[in-house]
Formats: structure tokens, sequence, C-alpha cells
């Protein structure tokens, strides 16, 4: 809690200083994007500014990949709760098409969604908060956390875990009383945020299966194990499953990505692997969907007396907990003015793993506007063109410092 409103609002001039240093950070990290949990370069840049500001840090976060930044910032107030602001480091694997000085030096990799901002903006709540420390209660962890953008095999249990599971697996959420995470939004205009009252975003899970047979001659049918057949055999029971095995009152969504089988024209394929994700946000949907793709893959499979592997990253919807949404209303009203906190009641079907965060700590995930209103046809998420207003750092910074301040 801070001392007065005066002290707030110091904390607040202060950040809206560090506007260069942001754009100087957020273009170096643009610059030099890195994928999934090999955020090396980021991490340590991270690492050694919080040094700098004399916070806590721990590197090396994560049980399974190893690969999260954690920074512990103490108030020098009696009393106060523990609040967690998270970041993501990673990028996606684009080429990037914008023309700018700043570009991608990384051919097929661009942070397409905004990654880089939410570094940026973090670190400028970290420095903020640590050169006025005599003037909150509490504990602030500063969370960078890789991999949000994807999952890997753990290397210990072989579960696909994403960057946050890792990081909660590590113990982050101990003590913590609430959690906030900023998510860039070229659907809003700069200077905007929106919050969700409850739903933010779906569940998203990636699902992997591999089915093997054996190969045989297109003369010979009888002595080889199709696995396209296998393959054709489940891509119509999944369709069964998402049209008559969910509660049609239920929100849900299920799409193919990828296909891959056979070598030649005229030889059954021994293997088939076939990818694709679905949407939800009931856990129970998704759990119905989870078990109907490996009951019809384990159909399929026997069906046609071959065999399969199924990998599965589950995902869980980004539920936001009501009085957190208070106090980022609150927020957002002192930082930006109450005309630009906008309620969204149409949740989204994209996936955040973020969720994994609010389900077990309340609070809050929060869109931060961030459209070009001189661009008239901005770039959405994940495009090759995806850039935003520079201008949000600012804002994203000090509605971060006022949430932490708990103001």
């Amino acid at each position: 809690m801070i001392l007065n409103r005066e002290a707030v609002n110091t904390m607040l001039d202060f950040a809206g200083t560090l506007q260069d240093e942001l754009v100087a950070i957020r273009r170096d990290l643009h610059q030099h994007p890195e994928l999934l949990y090999s955020t090396d370069r980021t991490a340590s840049i991270v690492a050694q500014l919080l040094k700098e500001w004399g916070i806590d840090v721990t590197t090396g976060v994560g049980p399974h990949f190893g690969k999260g930044v954690v920074g512990v910032l103490r108030g020098e107030l009696e009393g106060g709760r523990t609040i967690l602001l998270r970041a993501d480091m990673d990028a996606l694997p684009i080429t990037e098409q914008n023309d700018v000085d700043y570009r991608s030096h990384i051919d097929g990799v661009m942070h397409a969604c905004g990654h880089d901002a939410h570094t940026a903006m973090l670190l400028g709540a970290a420095k903020t908060l640590a050169a006025y420390r005599q003037s909150f209660a509490g504990e602030v962890r500063f969370v960078f956390q890789p991999a949000e953008e994807g999952a890997l095999p753990s290397p210990l249990d072989g579960r696909l875990l994403s960057g946050g599971r890792d990081m909660i697996d590590a113990g982050i959420l101990e003590g913590v009383d609430r959690c906030y995470a900023l998510h860039v939004w070229p659907e809003l205009a700069a200077g905007t945020i929106g919050i969700h009252p409850q739903y933010a975003m779906a569940a998203s899970s990636h699902f992997h299966v591999t089915f093997h047979g054996k190969n045989g001659h297109h003369s010979t049918p009888h002595l080889a194990v199709d696995a396209i057949q296998m393959t054709a055999a489940y891509i119509a029971a999944v369709n069964g499953l998402m049209a008559n095995g969910v509660d049609p009152k239920e929100q849900a969504v299920l799409a193919f990505g990828t296909v891959r089988a056979g070598t030649v024209i005229n030889a059954i394929a021994e293997q088939s692997v076939i990818t694709g994700t679905f949407r939800a946000f009931s856990k129970s949907t998704v759990a119905a969907i989870t078990d109907g793709l490996d009951r019809h893959a384990r159909a399929a499979a026997l069906s046609y007396g071959g065999s399969y592997e199924i990998a599965l990253r589950e995902g869980i919807a980004v539920v936001n907990d009501s009085e957190a949404v208070d106090e980022v209303v609150r927020a957002g009203t002192a930082v930006l003015g109450e005309d630009n906190v906008l309620k969204q009641h149409t949740p989204s079907l994209a996936g955040e793993d973020f969720g994994w965060y609010l389900d077990r700590v309340p609070g809050a995930f929060i869109l931060l506007g961030c459209r070009e209103e001189a661009v008239s046809n901005q770039a959405g998420l994940h495009h090759p063109r995806f850039n935003l207003d520079e201008a949000i750092l600012v804002h994203g910074t000090r509605l971060l410092v006022q949430l932490a301040a708990g103001a």
C-alpha cells in the first residue's frame, strides 16, 4: 500500500520519464527474437537490469527447462500483499515483413505478438518500484517466462509444457495474493485498456497424433497396414466428436493443422502424423475433448491393425477474478482516465498460458490497446507486419506500477 496519493503520482511521473529507455529495450529485443525456451539472451538482459536496480534475482527458474527469471522486491513499509507481475519473453517462427530499422535480425523469427513490449514494460515497472521501494509495502515478484507461445516435451517426464507451467512447478506462486499480466491488443486504440469481467480467453490445447502401420506395395494392400486410412478415419471420428460429443451449450472449436504421411505415390504409408488445436472454456469440455481425441485415435489404430501415440498440450481458460478486475478498473482509471477503461464482454478464442496462474491465484489478464492510429490497416497479432504504437510502453509500465503498489 502506498503512503499517499502524492507518493503514487511521484512514482508514475518517474515511470513517465522512461519512454526512451523502454523503446530502446523493446527495439533491441525485437531485433534479437528467441523462440520457446531458447531465450538465453533475453533472460540475461533482464537479469542484468534487475540486478543493477537492486532487485533480488533468480535465474534458471523452472525444474523442467530452467529458462525463467524472477526478480523479488520488498517495499520498506510495514505490511502489504505479495503481487506477481508476469511478462513473456519468447517470439514466433514468423518472417518479419516490416520495413523498420529495428526489424528482426533473425531469419524466420519475429516478435509478432508483442512479448518484446511486455518484457520492456515489466522492466520499466521494476525500475520504478525499485527506485521508490521506501514508498510501498509488501512484495512484488517480477516474473519473466519463456515459451508462452508453445510447448516442448519435458526432459523429466515427457509432458508437453509451456513456460508458465514450468515456472509454476518451480513454486513461483507460493504466497502470492494477486497476479497480473498485460497483453498488447491491436483491436483497441493506444491509450486504452480492456478487461473482461470473467472469461478473457479460451483454453487452447494442442494435439499431435502419430499412427503406425506397415509399409507395402499398392499391388498387395492386404500385406500392409495403411496409416493414411487410420488418419482418414480419425478425422471423421473427431469431427463427429465435436458435433455430438460436446455439450451444444458450450463454446468449443477444433481444427486440424497439418497431416504428413507417405513418401511415394505407389506405396502404402507406414506412418502418418496429424496435428491440430482445440479451444473451449469450461474444464469439463476440455476434458471431454481430450478424452475423445485419445479414444478415437485408439479406435482408428485398432480397427486397421496399427498402433498410435498421442501427445497433448493441455490448455486452460484465462479466468479473471472479480475483485482483481475491480482493482484493474481503479488502477486503469487513475492512470489512463475512466473513459479509457473498457469492459470487454466477448472473450477471445485465443489462448494464453497465464490461465494456469489465474487457476491457482486470483488476478487478472489485461488487454493493453496498441493500435497505431496513423496506420489505416493495422496488422493483427501473429502477422508478419504486426507492430505497435510505442507510446503504450509508458502506459503499461505505469499501470503495472499502480497495480503493484496497491493504491
